[in-house]
């Protein structure tokens, strides 16, 4: 009895490998865990935040990685899991020494957007870290427009207008989104799983990206510009044909090292010039 408990107490001790992320089960786990990370009660934050750490992100998103038969939707899942894993550290307690880190480069990041800022004559208007910001920003963005209403500018409404305009629209953008693992529709994502995707853009804290953005900007038929701290400085997105709005450029600005994040937006409001 004594050596089958040395030996139990030996296994238990050996660290195992953290499994994959293998199924749709454990994803929306981690959509759900990311969404509570918007809960005002700092609690329900910490122990989503806890959870994502447990999950062991960054190496599983290592391990799918190193695998050179890796699928797209493999690779997909990893900088998926890698965008968690950072936004989870934001709302754990840090190391300092490595937080000491992450603002240098956050602020060498922060300096080339800052300068471009000011060459546009805009300022930088913070948004919530929590999944949504890109959404956030532009309903911000659009709102200072005068394309949204103010009672409806918020990144649910942004949201449903990405998702609708991809939705019908599959053609224009199904070639630019993750092929799923064995797909029989040339590569592509099947209907279901293009519907799927595009019910996690609508309705998740899947972080939105390029083709989120090409779609509002069509959607809206303004131009999209995101501010960078790298070259270029400056990524348009421009809606087809003739703008209905000429002159007018919602403005944001792209981060990929602010508070550790892998990636985050913001809102370029105009400059206000203070009487005098």
């Amino acid at each position: 009895m004594a050596n089958s408990k040395k030996n139990r107490a030996k296994k238990s001790s050996t660290p195992l490998p953290p499994p994959p992320i293998a199924n749709d089960d454990e994803d929306d786990l981690m959509n759900d865990l990311l969404s509570q990370l918007e809960n005002a009660d700092k609690n329900v934050q910490a122990e989503s935040a806890k959870i994502l750490d447990d999950m062991h992100l960054n190496e599983q998103a290592e391990q799918l990685e190193k695998n050179s038969k890796a699928s797209a939707k493999d690779r997909f899942k990893a900088r998926q899991a890698r965008k968690a894993a950072a936004l989870a550290q934001a709302y754990s307690p840090d190391d300092p020494a490595a937080q000491a880190v992450l603002e240098r480069a956050a602020k060498e990041e922060a300096d080339g957007i800052e300068q471009m800022c000011k060459e546009l004559n805009v300022v930088m208007h913070q948004v919530n870290p929590d999944g949504h910001c890109l959404f956030s920003a532009l309903a911000d963005q659009f709102a200072i427009l005068g394309i949204v209403p103010p009672e409806q500018a918020n990144y649910t409404t942004i949201r449903a207008a990405a998702a609708n305009y991809i939705l019908t629209h599959p053609d224009d953008f199904l070639p630019f989104l993750p092929a799923i693992e064995n797909s029989d529709n040339c590569g592509l994502m099947t209907p279901q799983q293009f519907q799927a995707y595009c019910d996690s853009v609508r309705s998740t804290a899947l972080w939105g990206g390029e083709p989120e953005i090409q779609a509002l900007s069509r959607a809206f038929n303004v131009s999209i510009h995101v501010i960078q701290g790298e070259k270029p400085s400056i990524v348009a997105h421009e809606p087809n044909g003739p703008f209905g709005n000429p002159g007018q450029v919602a403005r944001l600005s792209y981060h990929r090292r602010m508070y550790g994040l892998g990636e985050h937006y913001n809102s370029l409001r105009p400059q206000v010039k203070q009487a005098i």
